[in-house]
């Protein structure tokens, strides 16, 4: 191609593409002595009525004025280096950005993965949130659109669309000027924008359906609409992406603008929460105030025969220590000849449990037992059934409990169900700590709190796969990170906590 030298100054390299608005090419500033790469927009009005000419050059400047502070206050978007008008064309000067359009990453790498797309979420919602807060929707959000930039890797957001509006200015039949063009792209714009009257979140349904693509593959005009209510039907060509990040993308592109997010900043919120889950506490630096000790505990022993004749010996035990943290010493009598478990350690199953025994036992390891007090009984017969009592009292001198004997686990119904207040009413900030963290634990996190740490390793169905910082916060479903966060702001407005963030 003949080489042309804009505005006496941009030579014109290449031309990166051309449309029905006009042309768009990289060229070099003569006038820097870098000859730096630059991208020069040649816009032409739709209608050459000279009597609309005034209108649109003015649009045409108060539109550049605009792009002028959006890039030079954020480096995701390009900087405005010039604009100048010249035979009834407008151009633009830009900030060459080199990189890759999204389009252009599937094509060369494939579909992203879910982990991908979140990232890009999180970098691309706070360039929108700062675009919105100057009252400006970007309008044309598309794969096309969004650069992923080489030096750094993050996205830029190129070709606003106003511009191109100022361009199709025309005068109404009020001789009020106005648009006679609607931007956008079809199958990326929401049906509002397609009426003309684009909103905020209308940018977020344009960026819900890019993602999309980048998930599938797929172009938005090849996704099916649900006939009844309007929605997009795209899940089963992304079976990859986790029911929690597909309902973020699924409230970004819902029909109505009601039903997505209000804003940017309302949409990156859900995504960091779900990337960055509220996290296991951290521990109390100093020692809570215990009040009182909890209800004694009762628990039924099935009888053993005694092929001595019931002879009973009392046996010392011995003292047991918890977790590396100071234990107390538990005095057991009543043992038999063959050897049997501790009573407070043994889990009385229902087949187990005697036919004078009408309620099962409860078993919540809280506190250590520093006393026991156990009746002598010797039975008058080997089917008689001994009542054993033990009475649990706090520990003055122990800062975490110790671990109970607990063979399953106890909290995996909070995998299954929301939470609500009626389940954690009465319990104190130990119990409410470990119901939290039981969450994160049942899918093998480790925890950097010694206390909890011990707590879990001495559960036998936990099972420490991954270190706190790899912890993959998608293996947390959508229920398990709802009955997180309510547990964690019940304790919260009522100060319930026994470790500290």
């Amino acid at each position: 191609m003949t080489i042309q030298l804009l505005n006496d100054r941009y030579q014109v390299i290449r031309t990166l593409g051309a449309g029905g608005f006009g042309e768009t090419y990289l060229a070099e500033d003569t006038y820097m002595p870098s000859k730096r790469l630059c991208v020069v927009k040649q816009l032409r009005p739709i209608h050459n009525n000279p009597q609309i000419y005034q209108l649109v050059q003015e649009r045409f400047q108060r539109e550049a004025a605009i792009l002028e502070e959006l890039g030079g206050a954020n480096d995701q978007i390009p900087a405005l280096y010039a604009y100048f008008s010249s035979g009834g064309q407008f151009y633009l000067v830009q900030e060459w950005v080199e990189g890759d359009t999204l389009t252009g990453k599937v094509q060369k790498q494939g579909l992203f993965s879910e982990g991908a797309v979140q990232e890009l979420f999180i970098n691309l919602l706070p360039v929108l949130d700062y675009v919105h807060s100057k009252h400006i929707v970007h309008r044309d959000i598309k794969p096309d659109n969004i650069i992923v930039r080489h030096r750094d890797g993050k996205p830029v957001l190129i070709d606003f669309g106003a511009i191109r509006e100022s361009m199709g200015t025309v005068v109404n039949s009020q001789g009020n000027p106005t648009s006679s063009i609607v931007i956008g792209t079809p199958g990326y714009m929401p049906s509002e924008q397609a009426a003309g009257r684009p909103v905020y979140s209308s940018d977020l349904y344009s960026l819900g359906m890019t993602i999309i693509y980048l998930l599938t593959g797929k172009q938005a005009q090849q996704l099916e609409t649900d006939s009844q209510t309007g929605e997009i039907v795209w899940r089963q060509y992304a079976s990859h992406v986790s029911p929690i990040i597909a309902g973020a993308i699924d409230k970004a592109i819902a029909y109505h603008p009601r039903d997505r997010y209000p804003t940017a900043r309302a949409m990156l919120d859900t995504l960091q929460n779900i990337a960055n889950p509220i996290p296991p506490t951290q521990p109390i630096l100093t020692q809570p105030t215990i009040v009182s000790a909890p209800p004694p505990q009762t628990v039924a022993v099935k009888p053993q025969p005694n092929p001595q004749g019931n002879s009973q010996n009392n046996i010392l035990l011995g003292s047991l220590i918890a977790g590396g943290l100071i234990g107390a010493s538990v005095i057991i009598s009543q043992v038999l000849t063959k050897p049997t478990q501790s009573t407070a350690d043994k889990t009385v199953l229902p087949s187990e449990t005697p036919s004078n025994v009408t309620s099962p036992v409860r078993e919540t390891p809280k506190f250590i037992p520093t006393t026991s007090s156990v009746p002598t009984q010797t039975p008058s017969a080997p089917t008689q059934t001994p009542s054993v009592t033990t009475q649990i009292t706090p520990a003055p001198t122990t800062s975490i409990p110790p671990v109970g004997t607990t063979t399953a686990n106890t909290y995996l119904w909070l995998s299954q169900r929301l939470v609500n207040d009626a389940d954690l009413d009465g319990k104190d900030g130990f119990e409410l700590d470990i119901m939290r963290n039981s969450i994160f634990a049942s899918h093998g996190r480790r925890f950097d709190t010694p206390g909890l740490q011990d707590y879990f390793d001495n559960l036998p169905w936990y099972k420490p796969i991954y270190s706190p910082k790899a912890f993959p916060s998608k293996l947390l479903s959508k229920l398990e990170q709802q009955n997180i966060e309510y547990i964690n702001k019940y304790q919260e407005r009522y100060g319930l906590r026994y470790f500290k963030k």
